[in-house]
């Protein structure tokens, strides 16, 4: 919740688990979304009236698939944006098209397992049943959204990741639906990120503690959220994000798409401005595991946290690890490889290596990824003169001064570590009126930190570790 200067007045999180039937799968049902929502919005709402609630907004993970049927009800689980299962329906969709120079054209994104329309043609071949019920395709924020107002209603930024809306062209793609056979019909409209697309009804108020009418905007997918939550609005800006997964960002006044398809081609949150990102599956969410199942802190880090510890011990080894490098592969990746089969290792291991060691390379080895999507932003054009720093990893000043090393450019942070809650959030007070546009509100609400700057020496290092980390791709490669 923010006020109307921008000030963040109370904020909640509610934990969620995710399903792996098989290696490979992710899923999450999306009740359990709503669920989790109610609960963070009633705590939020315990600091401020509900009746001085100017309107909402929302955000939520990019690709992950709804399925509604005919009264609006889950058919089953989502499969999420890191579910690698449908490699068979990639090379369908890109059949059916021509070829990938069609779907440059048509969509400006590959298509890769990740994105929602492989998971609609995974249900017509695996599922039919469920698949004979489904009347409408939603993503993740645009469920709650549904959940809250009745309302069902997509926006540009989420609709780009979804391989059937056409970014360059702002809307969705009736080629790309005739080709693979799917009826537009199971498409909701499309409205703007500040536009306001709905009122929460009386049933979801009396769920939400929210005040029925109150106005709900088009909202964001998380990563442009998280890009006009730290003021990344315009050419010229980029970000970095270190969270689950990672991205490297770079916004753009017109619609570039890289010759490679590496990196996807994506409307921003912002009027008139589009966005190229590279993405790493695995990002904090390969230290997570790395954490949980390897390092074993265990009740020695008690007290201080297991991630300041496991980042301490890190600082004491000297950069790449003695030798220990780290493919951060553990659910396939995007950028730049496109390969859902390729697998995590570390390599160069001896009895002489530590923990420290190991968390050293795990952290280099995210670092090694992103500088990967940086180089194709770089090449397409787009050079920053710095980087804004956000997301878990983000937090951490070691982290940071790796990330301006390992890139050899400047990094900083803003005033706010809310991420796409906060873009939600401005997106909302724009829909409300308090700012005349979403530039008005960057510019009132967020103040950039000090840059902090590469160490040319350990940059120099870096640069020769980079060049190992990228020979050592085809160990990820299953046998």
């Amino acid at each position: 919740m923010i006020d109307a200067a921008g000030d963040v007045v109370a904020a909640a999180t509610t934990s969620l688990s995710l399903e792996t039937p098989q290696p490979g799968w992710t899923e999450q049902h999306p009740d359990r979304w709503w669920e989790a929502c109610l609960a963070s919005t009633r705590r939020v709402l315990e600091r401020q009236s509900a009746s001085r609630i100017g309107a909402v907004g929302i955000s939520g993970q990019m690709h992950s698939s709804v399925f509604l049927d005919r009264a609006g009800a889950v058919i089953r689980p989502a499969l999420l944006w890191s579910d690698g299962r449908t490699t068979a329906e990639c090379r369908e969709i890109t059949r059916r098209a021509g070829g990938e120079e069609r779907l440059r054209e048509w969509v400006s994104n590959p298509a890769l397992e990740g994105f929602t329309l492989p998971k609609v043609l995974w249900l017509r071949q695996h599922e039919p049943a469920a698949f004979g019920r489904l009347v409408t395709v939603l993503l993740p924020k645009d469920f709650v959204r549904f959940r809250l107002t009745g309302t069902l209603a997509a926006e540009p930024s989420d609709a780009s990741g979804t391989l059937m809306f056409d970014p360059a062209r702002r809307r969705w793609s009736r080629d790309i639906m005739q080709a693979v056979d799917l009826p537009m019909s199971l498409l909701p409209d499309v409205g703007e990120s500040s536009a306001v697309l709905g009122q929460v009804t009386p049933e979801a108020a009396a769920a939400s503690g929210l005040v029925a009418g109150t106005p709900v905007v088009g909202g964001g997918a998380d990563n442009a959220c998280g890009a006009a939550g730290v003021g990344a609005i315009a050419s010229g800006d980029a970000v970095v994000s270190w969270g689950t997964s990672g991205t490297v960002l770079a916004p753009t006044a017109e619609p570039r798409v890289d010759p490679g398809l590496r990196v996807h081609t994506f409307c921003h949150v912002a009027p008139g401005m589009w966005y190229l990102m590279g993405v790493v599956l695995s990002a904090g969410g390969a230290f997570a595991w790395y954490r949980d199942h390897l390092a074993r802190v265990g009740r020695e880090g008690e007290g201080t946290g297991e991630d300041e510890r496991l980042t301490e011990e890190a600082a004491g080894v000297p950069a790449g690890a003695a030798g220990v490098t780290f493919l951060p592969y553990l659910q396939g990746e995007r950028t730049p490889h496109r390969d859902a089969a390729i697998r995590g290792a570390f390599l160069g291991l001896s009895l002489a290596h530590t923990r420290a060691h190991l968390t050293r390379a795990v952290l280099e080895g995210v670092a090694f990824a992103l500088r990967d999507s940086l180089a194709i932003l770089q090449a397409q054009g787009l050079s920053p003169a710095a980087l804004v720093a956000t997301g878990g990893g983000a937090r951490s000043p070691f982290i940071r001064q790796l990330l301006t090393d390992v890139f050899g450019v400047p990094v900083t942070t803003v005033n706010r570590e809310e991420g796409p809650a906060y873009g939600a959030a401005l997106l909302a007070a724009v829909g409300a009126g308090a700012f005349a546009d979403l530039g008005v509100a960057v510019s009132r609400t967020l103040r950039r930190a000090p840059l902090q700057h590469p160490d040319a020496r350990a940059h120099a290092e870096y640069e020769r570790l980079y060049a190992r980390f990228q020979a050592s791709y085809p160990a990820s490669r299953p046998p």
